[in-house]
């Protein structure tokens, strides 16, 4: 099943490629490339390998909303923008809306429906050195009133982060992710390939018949 939902993935890859390539404009509006944001020692393991890579769906946090293989495919494909933890106000860690409204003056508004990924450079070294045993969840890497604030004026369907987190400790957030059918993948890579702005994220869970986190493979198609 893991391999088939890789599979779709990239079909639906090839899909939206010919399809940009056939659209009227100039080739500024065409996708160039594609990257794998899927964690590299998971995306060449083997066939039922564990995957650091995973979606928290909002069941996850809230039995009776949408599992995994519930999302509609609508919801997984998507804008994609790029925040850097790196350059909060303060060395916080987590985005805040003044750190929104900062990146928005440099970038423009956040598209809506998209997928936010936080970039977290000093975290992705330091991981480079851990096995997968030694990878402790982390805080969600943006301020409750923050994300609330993404969900309800921009419509964010998802977040993107490099590293597990840990989202039982923020009650109200972990409630409101699920009721606004909001989905977390952990475990991600290869954010610092990516600009800012201006790419698509194709996201594919594995089917799984058991309630929890989904081993999940995440592709970028970038300008």
């Amino acid at each position: 099943m893991r391999i088939r939902s890789f599979i779709i993935a990239y079909a639906l890859v090839l899909a939206i490629l010919l399809f940009a390539d056939r659209r009227p404009g100039s080739k500024q509006d065409r996708y160039s490339h594609v990257v794998d944001l899927t964690d590299a020692q998971n995306a060449m393991a083997p066939h039922g390998a564990e995957s650091r890579t995973r979606m928290i769906a909002p069941s996850t946090l809230i039995p009776g909303t949408w599992a995994a293989g519930q999302i509609p495919a609508e919801r997984l494909v998507a804008p994609l923008v790029v925040m850097d933890l790196s350059a909060v106000q303060h060395g916080s860690p987590q985005i805040s809306l003044d750190d929104i409204a900062a990146w928005e003056s440099r970038h423009g508004m956040i598209p809506q429906g998209a997928v936010v990924a936080i970039r977290r450079a000093h975290d992705v070294l330091q991981r480079n050195a851990l096995s997968t045993n030694d990878m402790s969840a982390r805080p969600f890497p943006i301020a409750s009133d923050a994300a609330q604030f993404l969900m309800d004026a921009r419509y964010t369907i998802g977040f993107a982060v490099e590293t597990p987190v840990n989202l039982t400790s923020d009650r109200t957030l972990a409630r409101q992710l699920a009721l606004h059918g909001s989905y977390v993948v952990e475990g991600t890579a290869r954010f610092t390939s990516l600009p800012a702005t201006g790419s698509l994220i194709i996201v594919a869970p594995a089917r799984n018949k058991k309630p929890g986190e989904t081993a999940v493979r995440i592709l970028a198609m970038v300008r």
